[in-house]
């Protein structure tokens, strides 16, 4: 069985545990709110999945997996046993590649596994890393979520809000993801953001992946349609396995 997520740039997903609370503009219309919301489960309340947890070691298939999407891996109140355990998964399943995308990077710095500093490269080499990036305030993410090594280290724009100047810190990111808002009301993401996003992609060789121009409309199946200037862009960095 391969790909079983809506999410275009990843398989499937992966919520050991659910729930969070807002950090940023880019939280304002969160998706995985509604969602949790539409299953009558508190947001705001991180609890450990009973069904889901052990789901990637029944996967035999090699799969991507974007973990917590209805969540943040390094919120703070996931106890540490929590995520001790899920790093206990991600090791026994070295087939599958993990994308962990986050909003609190300085977190991270302090939860990562005891000898991930040493072994990074042998024990999580199919793990990456990734921050959430809106716009330019939120750009010192990226050098924080850089001080930990990582195969390749990815970046959210999604939602993208306004205007971001990635210049010199394109050398620490390996994949870029663009994305405008959906839902109900959302806020509009000019395409000129966009292609100032590609451009910088392109100019310095990182993988550029826009999943959607945003939009409360579905254009061929993607809010607001995906296609920029005449193009649809689903660039990805080489997985592990194709290294």
């Amino acid at each position: 069985m391969g790909k079983v997520s809506a999410i275009e740039w990843t398989d499937a997903t992966w919520n050991p545990w659910m729930g969070c609370t807002k950090v940023s503009e880019g939280c304002t219309n969160c998706y995985a709110e509604r969602e949790m919301k539409r299953f009558g489960r508190d947001f705001n309340i991180v609890t450990r999945s009973k069904t889901t947890f052990q789901d990637p070691l029944k996967w035999e298939e090699p799969r991507t997996i974007l973990t917590c999407s209805w969540g943040d891996f390094f919120h703070k109140g996931v106890p540490k046993k929590w995520r001790n355990d899920a790093w206990k998964i991600m090791r026994r399943t070295p087939r599958h590649t993990y994308l962990i995308l986050t909003k609190r990077p300085g977190v991270a710095l302090s939860s990562m596994p005891n000898d991930w500093q040493m072994n990074w490269d042998k024990e999580f080499s199919h793990v990456w890393l990734g921050v959430s990036v809106e716009k330019q305030a939120t750009l010192h993410r990226v050098i924080t979520i850089s001080k930990i090594p990582t195969t390749h280290l990815f970046v959210s724009a999604e939602p993208l809000l306004g205007r971001i100047k990635f210049s010199f810190y394109m050398d620490l990111i390996d994949w870029i993801i663009t994305g405008g808002e959906s839902g109900p009301d959302p806020r509009p993401c000019n395409l000129d953001w966009v292609r100032r996003i590609r451009d910088e992609c392109l100019k310095n060789r990182v993988a550029f992946f826009h999943k959607q121009n945003g939009g409360s409309k579905k254009v061929d199946g993607a809010w607001g349609g995906r296609t920029l200037d005449g193009q649809i862009w689903e660039e990805f960095p080489k997985s592990r396995r194709d290294s």
